[in-house]
């Protein structure tokens, strides 16, 4: 108020005499008296459409509870994330690509193509926790993160791990379960987590429907009806995805996987085998990780009297951006989740490889395939003609 009594003092002293320019001190010194008085005077001559209440201030940080049941304080706007593995970089990339400040892996060509160009000069941090602990830890301080994210299976001994990484960092670390049977309560507590609550339910709603469908569709195939197969790899075609392993849960959910062993694998190799057990399980139908033996185990004679290569039932699992079994087993699962059952039981859906394909890309990656891309992408992965 003192400076508008001023600023009306100079206009009253070039337009009126010296005794005008006294008065208007007056005012403007009566004015000064008391911030009390002023404060409730300057109240009563604002206009009413200018007294609003002050906005409420939002919090700096928040109390998040992760599913290890871990309580870590946390950036209430998080922009900086980092993965923690592979795992959570495929889960990141499609809830919050924008977000990220590195990855734990190098993009390869055909996955840039999927995700962009702006990741071909991220910064790579490794991963920890995992099999190979390589995380760059001074890299991941330079890039400054609000928070790591871990993804997957709840570990022993996880907690102390996330602990011990977070205590060395000094960023906080949380993890999030993401499992096959409920990617959905997943990307549900992702978009909760990195306030993207409508991407979150989108995928959340997406992981639902295809688990559920699938699930449906299985429940009306009895066990001893379900296509006897096996899940081979490497570059001889002699290590397979077991039973009941880690890596197997898709098609254990809609196959009768014939691979039965003693002492199950969990890593991405499988367990190794020998061509005899092969020929004693005698799949009839066979699925071939990309970079095994795919192109030339039909006319290789040693395969010879196994039932899927002699009825040329075998198959080659797409790759693209990552495999869509397992390796690591995380949301590609999902891909491969509507693909296989779909390979084995053609007439149980009303929809098509290519068409759940292009779903999954575009929904999960914002990708839209092309005729051209579709075709290469699934060329080996369906029935010849």
């Amino acid at each position: 108020m003192l400076k508008t009594l001023r600023r009306k003092g100079r206009s009253i002293v070039m337009a009126a005499a010296t005794v005008a320019l006294s008065g208007c001190l007056a005012l403007a010194l009566a004015g000064c008296s008391g911030n009390d008085a002023s404060s409730s005077n300057d109240s009563k001559n604002t206009p009413a459409e200018l007294q609003q209440p002050a906005e409420p201030v939002a919090p700096e940080t928040i109390s998040f509870t992760d599913d290890l049941g871990r309580t870590v304080e946390l950036p209430a706007q998080i922009d900086a994330i980092c993965p923690s593995g592979f795992t959570a970089q495929q889960v990141l990339l499609t809830i919050a690509p924008e977000k990220l400040v590195g990855l734990a892996q190098e993009l390869n060509d055909e996955q840039l193509e999927i995700f962009g160009d702006k990741f071909k000069d991220c910064p790579v941090f490794g991963a920890v926790l995992g099999a190979t602990d390589n995380l760059n830890r001074e890299a991941v301080a330079a890039a400054a993160p609000q928070v790591i994210i871990d993804t997957g299976e709840a570990k022993k001994g996880a907690k102390e791990d996330l602990d011990n990484l977070q205590e060395q960092l000094g960023i906080p670390v949380v993890f999030i379960e993401a499992k096959l049977s409920d990617y959905g309560a997943a990307y549900a507590r992702l978009g909760e987590l990195l306030g993207v609550q409508e991407r979150g339910q989108q995928l959340s709603d997406y992981c639902k429907s295809i688990y559920d469908k699938t699930e449906s569709v299985m429940a009306g195939i009895p066990e001893d009806q379900r296509v006897r197969m096996a899940y081979l790899l490497g570059g001889n075609g002699l290590n397979a995805i077991a039973k009941t392993s880690f890596q197997g849960a898709v098609m254990d959910m809609v196959a009768n996987n014939v691979v039965v062993v003693d002492d199950v694998s969990g890593k991405g190799n499988g367990n190794e085998v020998s061509l005899e057990q092969i020929a004693l399980w005698n799949p009839d139908l066979i699925i071939f990780q990309a970079n095994s033996i795919y192109d030339t185990v039909g006319d290789n004679p040693a395969w010879a009297g196994i039932a899927a290569i002699d009825n040329h039932n075998y198959y080659q699992v797409p790759n693209n951006p990552w495999c869509w079994m397992n390796n690591p087993p995380t949301v590609n699962q999902l891909m491969g989740m509507q693909w296989l059952p779909r390979l084995l039981y053609p007439d149980a859906f009303d929809d098509t490889i290519a068409d759940v394909t292009r779903e999954y890309y575009s929904t999960m990656y914002n990708y839209n395939l092309s005729d051209e891309e579709l075709n290469e992408l699934i060329k080996d992965a369906v029935p010849r003609s």
